[in-house]
C-alpha cells in the first residue's frame, strides 16, 4: 500500500506531464543515432573538421604514441539544489567525451541515468532523450578508430520564456523546485584522420529539465529537450 506521501508525488508529476502537454511543451522523445561525421571521414572540398565529433574540456594530443585508449574517470553530478549549477554539470556529462578510453556510451549515460527521478516517472522517457545525445556502441567504436573527442564549451544558460509562460499557465499546478534552464554553447571535437589532426566547432543548444527543493532534497534530472530544438 504506497503511502500519502508517494501518492502526492505521484500526483504532482502527473500534473507535470498534463500542463506541459497543455501548454505545447511535451518533450519529443529523440532519434537519429550515428550522425557523426568522422564515420565517414573527410572527401571531396567538404571542410574535414565538419566530418570530425569530440569531447574532453581540455583537450589532449589526439596522437596516443602507445596506440592505446586510455584510461578516465567520470565524475558524478553534483549534489546541490542550485539548479544552474547542475544544469551547467549536466551538460558537460552530455557533450564531454573521449571515445579512445575503456569508457563506453552506456558509461556516460550511467551518470545522468543514476542522478535521475527518484520517483522514476521521468527515466524512461530521460533514457530516450539521451539516445540523441550520445553515438550507439557501434557507432562509438567506430569513432574510436579515428579518436574522437568531443567537448561543450558554454555560452549561456537560462529559465526560458517558454517556460515561465508555462508555469504561468498552470496555474500553480507546476511542482515547486521544477525549472528548465536553455544552455547554448559550441560542441568543440576533435580527431585523427590518416595521422592528421581535424577538428570542428558546431553551436548546439538544448532545454534541460530538472527538480529539486522543496520536491527532493537535492537537484535531479528530469527530461531533456530535443538536441538544437531547445525552449526559447
Amino acid at each position: 500500500m504506497s503511502s500519502p506521501h508517494t501518492d502526492d508525488q505521484q500526483r504532482r508529476r502527473r500534473r507535470l506531464i498534463i500542463t506541459l502537454t497543455a501548454t505545447g511543451l511535451v518533450i519529443a522523445v529523440l532519434a537519429g543515432v550515428g550522425i557523426y561525421g568522422l564515420v565517414t571521414g573527410p572527401h571531396g572540398s567538404e571542410d574535414p573538421g565538419e566530418r570530425t565529433p569530440t569531447s574532453s574540456t581540455a583537450p589532449l594530443d589526439p596522437v596516443d604514441p602507445t596506440g592505446q585508449p586510455g584510461e578516465a574517470d567520470l565524475p558524478a553530478l553534483p549534489r546541490t539544489n542550485n539548479p544552474e549549477t547542475y544544469v551547467r554539470a549536466v551538460a558537460v556529462a552530455l557533450f564531454d567525451w573521449d571515445t579512445f578510453t575503456l569508457l563506453t556510451p552506456a558509461d556516460h549515460r550511467g551518470v545522468l541515468i543514476e542522478d535521475a527521478d527518484p520517483s522514476g516517472t521521468e527515466t524512461p522517457g530521460l533514457i530516450a532523450d539521451m539516445d540523441g545525445y550520445f553515438p550507439s556502441a557501434s557507432t562509438w567504436r567506430d569513432l574510436a578508430e579515428y579518436r574522437t573527442r568531443q567537448h561543450i564549451e558554454i555560452d549561456r544558460v537560462f529559465v526560458p520564456a517558454q517556460w515561465e509562460e508555462a508555469v504561468a499557465a498552470s496555474g500553480g499546478h507546476l511542482t515547486d523546485g521544477t525549472v528548465a534552464y536553455t544552455v547554448e554553447g559550441i560542441r568543440h571535437r576533435d580527431g585523427v584522420w590518416y595521422d592528421d589532426p581535424v577538428q570542428s566547432e558546431h553551436a548546439v543548444a538544448f532545454t534541460v529539465f530538472v527538480s529539486c527543493q522543496p520536491v527532493f532534497d537535492r537537484c535531479h534530472l528530469l527530461r531533456l529537450s530535443e538536441l538544437d530544438n531547445p525552449l526559447r
